[in-house]
């Protein structure tokens, strides 16, 4: 199950590639999981974040190209299409020609004619929608905003603008959703026929609603029912033609997301906004996930101030492993050490005992790859290879 790959973008030769991650604060409401940096939007706040991104992009030592962009948030579609171009605008200067890939990230209530037609303009070459569900009582318990009739609206304003590729949000194991629950919203996207598909399991993250909910015991977990969605997820979703590439992404061929296969491959990414993160020239850090703070850094010449680190081959090594191994293809080790010769590689032998000798994964000349039972198990198998390489 789970076992057909779609293509993924070969590994970089020459030159790593290097991202633009921006960050758009902005949401309407919060969602009950949601445990991203947001505030609510007003005229000033956003016109402030504006110049902000302008002024924290000055800061930047910019590559000679950008290969890809993604606009994650929050909600970049709350943006007026004004706002939108502007923003683009301020991107668009610094990536060197049109990236090869570009993502908007956008909430189904905040689909218009008007935004899509700024964002096709701007040269937006991929949209994701965040549905989640498609079924009015789990939205309605996720405290999402919209409606099934406004995803259904919005998805068909998007295939009408013309972007080449879409991308669907979905979230599995929501309090009260049934097996059937799940198999049926899973083909209720695939009738929509996306070009990706996201398929997140519902986590539990400190300091959200949700986290409140579990610790009131007003939820629960149950591991073997997760387990048991997200092997019907796989099997559901490979019939219908999209190939699992990454434990919770699956693709129809040349669909896979660039942006993040090149996050995974421990390559280059500039984030720009609060509580973005970035690993480039050297070093990985976050802005301080505050809007007032971020302003107030940049306009003294800051960034990157939260868990700055200076990239070490061990580092990037060991992270290239963990989040490797969660794409089907795994990771060729060979490579691997091509690319950072200096990291303590004796260590990685034992590490790749422990999860070879109890079938977690398995080694194929130079591959290593997690087995179904390890994609399962594939938050696990990354806090194991945590200090792999220390």
């Amino acid at each position: 199950m789970g076992e057909m790959a779609a293509p993924v973008p070969a590994a970089a030769v020459g030159p790593v590639p290097v991202g633009l991650y921006v960050h758009v604060p902005f949401c309407a409401s919060t969602c009950d999981f949601c445990a991203f940096y947001q505030t609510t939007p007003t005229t000033d706040g956003i016109d402030r974040y504006l110049d902000g991104i302008a002024a924290e992009a000055a800061l930047v030592a910019w590559p000679e190209r950008v290969a890809t962009v993604f606009w994650g948030g929050g909600t970049p579609g709350l943006l007026a299409p004004p706002d939108l171009r502007r923003l683009g605008e301020t991107v668009r200067a610094r990536l060197g020609g049109g990236p090869d890939e570009w993502t908007v990230e956008l909430a189904p209530a905040s689909v218009t004619a008007a935004r899509l037609a700024v964002l096709r303009d701007l040269g937006v070459t991929r949209v994701s929608l965040g549905v989640q569900s498609f079924q009015p009582a789990l939205l309605d318990a996720l405290g999402r905003q919209h409606t099934l009739e406004q995803v259904l609206r919005a998805h068909e304003r998007v295939r009408a603008a013309g972007f080449p590729s879409v991308n669907l949000d979905l979230m599995f194991a929501l309090p009260g959703q049934t097996a059937e629950d799940w198999a049926a919203d899973v083909r209720t996207a695939i009738a929509l026929a996306p070009d990706h598909l996201s398929t997140y399991c519902l986590t539990f993250e400190e300091d959200t609603r949700l986290w409140v909910k579990l610790s009131q015991g007003r939820v629960r977990l149950d591991p073997e029912h997760e387990a048991r969605l997200y092997e019907a997820t796989w099997a559901q979703l490979a019939a219908a033609g999209y190939g699992q590439y990454e434990i919770s992404n699956f693709a129809r061929p040349g669909h896979a997301c660039r942006h993040n296969v090149n996050t995974w491959r421990m390559h280059e990414w500039i984030g720009l906004g609060p509580s973005a993160a970035s690993q480039h020239a050297g070093v990985r850090g976050a802005n301080i996930a505050d809007l007032a703070a971020w302003l107030r850094q940049v306009a003294q010449g800051e960034r990157l101030t939260e868990d700055r680190v200076t990239l070490t081959p061990a580092l990037l090594a060991e992270d290239a492993l963990i989040f490797g191994l969660r794409m089907n293809a795994g990771v060729d080790l060979a490579s691997l050490q091509a690319r950072f010769p200096a990291a303590p590689w004796p260590a990685v032998d034992a590490a790749v005992a422990q999860l070879t000798e109890p079938g977690l994964a398995e080694r194929v000349g130079a591959t290593l790859r997690l087995t179904p039972r390890g994609r399962l198990l594939a938050d696990a198998v990354g806090a194991e290879l945590l200090g792999a390489f220390a």
